[in-house]
């Protein structure tokens, strides 16, 4: 998690209001797309055994 959150601050300049309001609208379709993929795999077996 480190290493996606120093990779999205060096894609955008941190002074530029631009660039900031494009970092919290990935930031959050990414927080929806995890989300989202939580939501739909609940209730599947995930485990090991599954695989």
């Amino acid at each position: 998690m480190t290493a996606l959150a120093q990779s999205i601050a060096r894609a955008f300049a941190a002074n530029s209001l631009r660039s900031s309001i494009a970092r919290h609208a990935l930031l959050f379709l990414l927080a929806v797309l995890f989300v989202a993929a939580l939501r739909a795999s609940y209730g599947l077996d995930l485990s090991a055994g599954f695989f």
